[in-house]
């Protein structure tokens, strides 16, 4: 690609000449005369400035657009072109929700560096539907998903499954109940997942099912990780749905004790997101890996 063509999208995607001059490591009147150079070839504004902040205009949004495309074809060229000399490089941004990124990616991603040490990873986190919404703006270039809806620019690929299961502090008073009833259930003190997680979303279709109402249930409070759940169980008299693959940890060491809800189990399936269409070398190789990795 063009030099002045990387600079647009780099200002583009930093809304800021300073902070684009910060990441090329050029000066900032360099950046400006790389912009005009730009303009003046297209004849067109790119960019318009509002008080202290600048925005694309309607021609910069359609450059972004296709020139953000053609960074992306110039990626996998390299790609290809490295993997005839077996010498694979790149780039790699994965998105995942937050059971997926604290507890199961960390080691794909370390087995798949050791394997492909020039290929270069970024790895984001956030919710769910945060991460499909990275995906779909171009941000990352594959999602790993815990929730169940599905929409229809993504495709979804199973890669493993998960139980959402009860539990409570080992000083609870309900540490000692191998089991609850449904009735039980529905009034013990909970702690859930905040709102657009994937893990809640499971946690409500499934009990739909059993005719339990989510909202109907004694929440306490809702927290936004996994691990915030587990510190608050720490010295609360109340129960929590979480990932069984997030507290392998604290089964073992009895910091947390496990409850059954009497014929109620949630199951879920995480899953890889992907745009429709085309999918790039690097991260067919990355989906490869995940789904024939021993989890």
């Amino acid at each position: 690609m063009d030099f002045r063509d990387n600079v647009f999208l780099t200002v583009a995607e930093s809304l800021s000449f300073s902070k684009a001059a910060d990441e090329l490591l050029i000066s900032q009147p360099a950046v400006s005369n790389h912009i005009k150079e730009l303009e003046t070839k297209l004849n067109l504004s790119l960019f318009e400035r509002k008080g202290n902040k600048i925005y694309l205009t309607k021609a910069g949004k359609i450059s972004y657009n296709h020139l953000k495309a053609i960074r992306q074809l110039y990626r996998e060229l390299e790609f290809d072109l490295e993997r005839l000399n077996d010498n694979l490089k790149g780039s790699l941004r994965i998105g995942a929700s937050s059971t997926i990124s604290q507890y199961l990616i960390p080691k794909v991603i370390a087995a798949f560096y050791k394997s492909y040490p020039k290929i270069e990873l970024y790895l984001l986190n956030g919710n769910s539907f945060e991460m499909e919404q990275k995906l779909l703006e171009n941000e990352i270039d594959i999602a790993l998903v815990e929730n169940q809806t599905s929409q229809t620019d993504i495709k979804y690929l199973n890669f493993l499954d998960d139980e959402i299961i009860i539990v409570t502090g080992s000083n609870s008073v309900y540490s000692k109940r191998k089991s609850i009833s449904i009735a039980d259930f529905q009034q013990i003190p909970i702690v859930l997942r905040e709102k657009g997680s994937g893990t809640l979303q499971v946690i409500q279709n499934s009990l739909l099912k059993h005719n339990i109402i989510l909202d109907k249930l004694n929440i306490l409070i809702h927290l936004g990780s996994t691990e915030a759940i587990k510190n608050f169980l720490c010295d609360f008299d109340g129960i929590a749905l979480v990932s069984e693959k997030s507290i392998d940890k604290e089964l073992r060491l009895k910091e947390l004790v496990k409850i059954d809800i009497k014929n109620v189990h949630i199951n879920r399936k995480l899953r890889i997101a992907l745009r429709q269409g085309h999918s790039s070398s690097a991260t067919n190789l990355l989906i490869d890996f995940i789904t024939r990795y021993n989890f």
